[in-house]
């Protein structure tokens, strides 16, 4: 019986409709074009984003037709159109998907929506349930128990900042609002029994665009797991304070698409953090493995 490890299976996962993982399989597929993809998932539509150095190396009529064999050889679950949009490569931007649709800037070099041909049901069904299943666990060893305690002491200290990080976001969130206040009476001063007034109700479109341009302008400049997981908490209650937005809001509709924009944001900043996390925990182990002198 054949075996593999699903951490290593990027097709698999993308088969299964993982954006980040269909989005591994392109940028591999296309590296040695020097062009390079962005993807995120929108009602069933997967908006795809191909940057290059020049307009040469991003041609419409080779680069569209190649993108559209690799995504039905890959034949992701439950999507079925995509649309494809090319510009000069820049630098990493959070709202790239805003930036392309809205053409700022006059940035598009060309956009096409396409079709996927989908599989045989029948064949599709039996393609999964041949796939490799998982790998077993090895014989622990000396070594490997060593390893593993330092691994486990790591993901200890990260889990554990990360987790801060999130509680005080939590807080963060709920402070505001309730409106609590966190003033303390001193000795001499009688604590009010009162009721202070509620803070004027803030516009929530407008919160939320100055909560996203914060957390798009932090993501450039963020390294640790922490930040990442700040910043997805942060894309997150963008997203919620743009579904406050009242119907009769002439800001309705592009409050309505931001929901789903700042959603998928904060998705790639928690798998960001996580794959920071995992990377942190194998070098240590690697470290550990190193130091180990044979018996």
């Amino acid at each position: 019986m054949s075996y593999t490890n699903t951490a290593n299976d990027i097709r698999g996962q993308a088969r299964q409709g993982s954006v980040a993982a269909i989005n591994q399989v392109l940028n591999e597929a296309l590296a040695q074009d020097e062009v390079r993809t962005r993807a995120v998932l929108v009602d069933g539509v997967l908006q795809l984003l191909c940057e290059g150095p020049t307009p040469e190396q991003l041609p419409q009529a080779v680069l569209v037709p190649q993108v559209k064999a690799l995504l039905e050889d890959m034949a992701p679950r439950g999507i079925r159109r995509v649309n494809l949009t090319s510009r000069i490569v820049r630098e990493q931007q959070l709202l790239w998907l805003d930036e392309v649709t809205q053409n700022v800037d006059n940035q598009v070099l060309w956009t096409e929506s396409v079709a996927l041909k989908q599989p045989n049901p029948l064949g599709r069904w039996l393609e999964d349930r041949n796939q490799p299943k998982v790998e077993p666990p090895e014989p622990e060893t000396q070594i490997t128990r060593r390893s593993d305690t330092r691994q486990y002491f790591w993901r200890g200290i990260i889990g554990g900042a990360s987790l801060c990080v999130l509680l005080l976001g939590g807080f963060w969130v709920v402070k505001h609002r309730l409106g609590i206040s966190l003033s303390v009476a001193g000795p001499d001063e009688p604590a009010s029994t009162a009721t202070a007034p509620a803070p004027p109700q803030q516009d929530s479109f407008v919160q939320a665009v100055r909560l996203a341009e914060q957390a798009a302008t932090d993501g450039q400049a963020a390294t640790t797991a922490a930040a990442w997981l700040d910043l997805a908490a942060r894309w997150q209650r963008a997203s919620d304070l743009m579904g406050e937005v009242e119907a009769d809001d002439p800001r309705y509709p592009t409050a309505q698409d931001r929901v789903e924009t700042y959603r998928q944001n904060s998705e790639q900043a928690l798998v960001r953090s996580e794959q920071i996390r995992t990377d942190a925990a194998e070098d240590a182990a690697t470290d550990e493995e190193s130091e180990v002198e044979p018996e």
